[in-house]
């Protein structure tokens, strides 16, 4: 029943309370005193009913937003404190239309409503009293005693549920807020996800087919360092080349990690023919047709998913391809106005798998056709492994992408 409320709000409402609790008790004393409303109690005992119903009530006040629950029940128990005391409708009683409030603004939904029938029930209670000060219900004033309840009944239930009916107005403003918070969370979490996930995928190709060109010169270095060290030097070089590479890129991915609004640069077309040269450096060798060639400037989008695709089917020839004389890999390139049609072809042993049908690398291939509308297969075919695929060239595959690294 108690909510979470700072300090400082719980201290600015017990202190607001104090002081309407001052001024208004001080008006119902002088009100109560000049003989408007009567009394069925002595003076004395009407005035300590005023003064503790006046605790009650702005106590209510005070705890309102810590406590509505208590809150209603302390207020309730001020007006049967006044009831009993033979006091009317008092100033004092303006507390209560802030207790109201307070229960539809933050009670729980039990207080809510139970707020809600304090309305009705309070200005049916308070509609006798007054019909009961001005008259009664006696045998010769009868009708006009009931109509005169029957109006201030309306206009009383009136006056108490139009608090009620603000903080309702308010707890709809406070649902409203939190839910949009919450969706602004969640899109965080969904952005702040797409980003580990895209720098996991570059992770993956970057280390995975530097690493594959790496043992392949090891190997070849290691072979020839008895015949011809020479070769073995060069390949050393290669080497000592591609892991720096790979550590730069690795290097400017963990940047990303760190500061997620700065984007390093990404490879583009005018980066495959290095890519190319590696795969040549790891003892196969790519037979490239491009045709027809790009009709102007690929989008950036487009450049980069070329790229890590080819990236990743190569890496894959290099370490499941066929070795020796068949270490060859062919790639097609078909730019068209509209797409760009790419297919990868390496032949593999009879016992080779290639890739696992689930790994990383292809999951991580097919994500990015289909993340720009595209599509991508990776089958064996025959004695040969193909990665065949289409994306489509325009400005909403490209903003679609673009946006996703810039979240």
């Amino acid at each position: 029943m108690i909510r979470p409320l700072s300090r400082t709000s719980l201290v600015l409402d017990v202190v607001g309370s104090f002081v309407l609790f001052a001024i208004l008790t001080l008006t119902s004393l002088a009100f109560y005193g000049s003989g408007n409303l009567s009394t069925t109690m002595t003076e004395a005992v009407g005035v300590i009913a005023l003064v503790i119903a006046g605790v009650l009530q702005f106590g209510a006040v005070a705890i309102g937003r810590l406590a509505p629950g208590i809150a209603l029940i302390a207020a309730w128990a001020g007006a049967i404190v006044q009831l009993a005391g033979g006091l009317g409708p008092l100033p004092i009683n303006l507390a209560i239309l802030g207790v109201l409030y307070a229960t539809a603004a933050w009670g729980t939904t039990r207080v809510f409503w139970a707020g809600l029938a304090s309305s009705f029930v309070g200005g049916i209670v308070a509609a006798a009293q007054i019909a009961f000060v001005l008259g009664g219900f006696t045998a010769t004033g009868f009708a006009s005693a009931v109509a005169t309840f029957v109006l201030v009944a309306i206009m009383s239930i009136l006056a108490l549920g139009s608090p009620w009916l603000g903080g309702f107005g308010w707890r709809m403003v406070l649902r409203w807020r939190a839910s949009r918070e919450a969706q602004s969370i969640a899109e965080l979490s969904a952005a702040e996800e797409q980003e580990r996930v895209r720098i996991a995928r570059d992770m993956h190709d970057i280390v995975a087919h530097s690493l594959a060109v790496i043992v392949a010169q090891s190997d070849g270095a290691r072979y020839a360092a008895a015949s011809d060290p020479g070769v073995a030097t060069e390949a050393l070089g290669t080497i000592a080349q591609t892991a720096r590479g790979a550590l730069s890129d690795v290097r400017m991915l963990l940047t990303q990690l760190r500061h997620r609004q700065g984007d390093g640069p990404q490879p583009t077309l005018a980066d495959l023919e290095q890519l190319f040269e590696h795969v040549r450096q790891a003892g196969v060798e790519p037979r490239v047709t491009v045709d027809p060639m790009p009709p102007g400037e690929p989008p950036g989008a487009i450049q980069l998913a070329v790229y890590r695709i080819l990236q990743e089917a190569l890496t894959n020839a290099i370490r499941h391809g066929a070795g020796g004389a068949q270490a060859v890999v062919d790639v097609r390139l078909a730019w068209m106005p509209d797409r760009v049609d790419f297919e990868v072809r390496n032949a593999v042993t009879a016992d080779a798998t290639q890739a696992v049908p689930g790994g990383h690398g292809l999951v991580g291939m097919r994500e990015r056709a289909q993340l720009i509308g595209g599509s991508l297969t990776a089958a064996r075919e025959s004695d040969e492994f193909v990665v065949c695929g289409s994306l489509p060239i325009g400005t909403a595959s490209d903003a679609l992408v673009i946006s996703e690294e810039n979240e």
